[in-house]
């Protein structure tokens, strides 16, 4: 056998040094890559795109250094499979739905230190990089597989372009690698009534070829041995309970690696020329070359290191419940066969956010497009009604009138009024200055201690990936303040009273400016609106932008954040009397009763 293609990787990690002053923790966040196969919609945001942004604005302004990445899977059989129904290249296909992502997650405020995809000659070579550090170690062994063959077609048929009847719980229309009612995996010879996407054909045939194995079974022990000693209690029931079951089972064994397709990446060995590297092999390596591809556009090429090779930093993979076993077993696998990197320590999967019962699924066109909703809503109405919805534990409706319910009835009648009535008070009675306070009196001081008492536990909610409480305890603190004015009732004390009502005002605005931070991860857009109103200077967070890169493989579009602003900015500081405000404005747009009626008869054409 004769090695051609990308060297090796190095054996052994070079010295990790830190420069500057010691952050309190590194943490890598991955999101799942999505198939650039057509638009997202609001179950993949609420599934594995809107939670790890939460998470990485808490933890950047927590003062822990994040790297959050991402990309468009761009060698998924679904895109083949568009393309041929189009009549297009795969290639046509993603370069028109890898801008779509970037454009959703600009106006959602999605902070990615990098969202790129995987038709990157980086890609390409850390991929073909793990691939033989995988065959040099023994984790890698050809061998010959039955798979199915669509004589119509003259191929075998990729996973993705067979359906049928799963073998596990007989639904009708179950993909040929796994099925989206009961989760199950499995290869496409064990579809019952398989038919060909490709030509709808069902007389197909089993025939074998020759592939490359991922040899799991070799790395069963290994896998027990992580999860018996790396603590992984922290996980979710549904993460852990399935995993355990998985690898104590000691079940595991060869998985093909490569495929018989023309659209992937090259395998770099000789003699394997009309075959690729198959995507679920490739498309888990893309965590760590977007975080060398991120390196390299930052001016350190080594940068990715203290997060991939430092013992401290911690790893969070945000995904959707269909992708656990790639992302606790298989990715796991692959990271312990390459050598000197950190493994997951944690897998915050969520359940399905659906839609009258029924999954989202753009393949299927049950969708309500992200981008379609963001140009009717604001950004923060949806960011606030999918992390409150948040499918964390059990799979969740998605209906119009609930989303116009939380933005009417919890966005905009606690936390907006409040914000609204207390900065229009103070602005319209104070000549437009933060007004200064006399001696705090018990219930000021009450209100101060439990709002600032939110920097822990709201803290402690988002640093353990609990957002739909974290959500449910912002919500509480908004009341509170509420509730302290009504209590206080500054609107008449002030024709009595001015030096009390100044107290009054002077304490409700202190409470909103440490809620504006407290809400910030989930309500990045209307806090940084709130934080100006104050009169404060600068940007909260730092900004998102593009940027065209160019390699050996072409140009490709990415999106990048500066996040420098936000680092330690969680805390309580003390607001400056006498601040100029500026001329307040409603935070939220208060949603039309006919929202729901008239949306629910649009979401088939969305």
């Amino acid at each position: 056998m004769v090695l051609c293609g990308a060297n090796s990787a190095p054996q052994h990690p070079i010295e990790v040094v830190e420069h500057g002053p010691m952050s309190q923790r590194r943490v890598f966040i991955g999101v799942a890559w999505p198939y650039a196969n057509g638009e997202q919609h609001i179950g993949h945001i609420a599934g594995a795109y809107l939670p790890p942004d939460v998470f990485a604005r808490y933890n950047r302004l927590a003062g822990n250094q994040v790297l959050m990445v991402s990309g468009s899977d761009t060698h998924g059989t679904p895109i083949t499979v568009r393309a041929e129904e189009e009549k297009i290249s795969p290639a046509e296909v993603v370069e028109r739905f890898h801008p779509l992502f970037i454009k959703a997650y600009l106006g959602l405020g999605i902070t990615f230190d990098l969202f790129t995809h995987t038709d990157t000659q980086n890609h390409w070579d850390t991929t073909q990089q793990f691939f033989l550090r995988h065959l040099e170690k023994g984790y890698l062994y050809a061998d010959r597989q039955k798979q199915i063959y669509d004589p119509q077609a003259d191929q075998f048929l990729p996973d993705r372009f067979v359906e049928g009847t799963c073998p596990k719980c007989g639904y009708a229309d179950a993909r040929g690698d796994q099925c989206d009612n009961c989760g199950a995996t499995y290869e496409a010879v064990d579809l019952l009534k398989p038919r060909s996407k490709r030509t709808g054909n069902t007389n197909l045939e089993v025939r074998e070829t020759e592939h490359f194995f991922l040899d799991l079974g070799k790395l069963n022990e290994p896998l027990i041995d992580w999860i018996r000693t790396s603590d992984q209690e922290h996980w979710r029931p549904n993460v852990l309970n399935y995993t355990r079951t998985q690898l104590e089972a000691r079940t595991l064994r060869g998985r093909p690696i490569t495929r018989d397709m023309s659209w992937g990446i090259n395998i770099p060995v000789e003699g394997y020329d009309s075959k690729r590297i198959y995507v679920w092999y490739d498309a888990v390596i893309g965590y760590f070359s977007a975080a060398r591809e991120w390196a390299t556009l930052t001016g350190e090429p080594d940068a990715w290191r203290l997060w991939w090779q430092n013992a401290d930093a911690r790893s969070y993979y945000f995904i959707g419940k269909d992708n656990i076993p790639f992302h606790t077993i298989i990715w796991p696998a692959m990271l312990l066969g390459y050598g000197d990197v950190n493994l997951p320590y944690d897998v915050p999967a969520n359940e399905y956010l659906n839609m009258a019962g029924r999954k989202f699924s753009k393949s299927r066109g049950n969708v309500i497009s992200i981008n379609s909703v963001l140009e009717r809503y604001q950004a923060d109405a949806w960011r606030y009604a999918l992390t409150a919805l948040g499918p964390e534990g059990n799979d969740v409706d998605f209906t119009w009138d609930d989303f116009v319910d939380r933005v009417n009835g919890e966005l905009v009648a606690n936390w907006g009024n409040l914000v609204n009535r207390m900065l229009s008070f103070a602005y319209k009675r104070f000549e437009g200055r933060i007004p200064e306070p006399g001696p705090l009196q018990d219930e000021d001081r009450a209100l101060l201690d439990g709002i600032r008492a939110g920097f822990d536990s709201v803290g402690s909610l988002f640093g353990a990936v609990k957002l739909r409480a974290s959500a449910i305890e912002l919500a509480r603190l908004s009341t509170l303040a509420n509730g302290y004015i009504t209590a206080t009732e500054p609107f008449k004390v002030v024709k009595t009273d001015p030096a009390r009502a100044a107290t009054i005002v002077y304490t409700a605005l202190q409470a909103i400016e440490w809620l504006s931070i407290l809400w910030s991860p989930i309500l990045p857009h209307s806090s940084q609106k709130v934080r100006e109103m104050l009169g404060h200077e600068g940007q909260l967070f730092g900004r998102q932008y593009t940027e065209t890169v160019k390699d050996a493989r072409g140009e490709h579009l990415v999106l990048r954040y500066d996040g420098t602003a936000a680092v330690g900015r969680w805390e309580a500081t003390t607001l400056p009397a006498g601040q100029a405000l500026r001329e307040p404005a409603a935070l939220f747009t208060k949603l039309e009763p006919d929202t729901a009626a008239r949306e629910a008869g649009e979401v088939s054409a969305s």
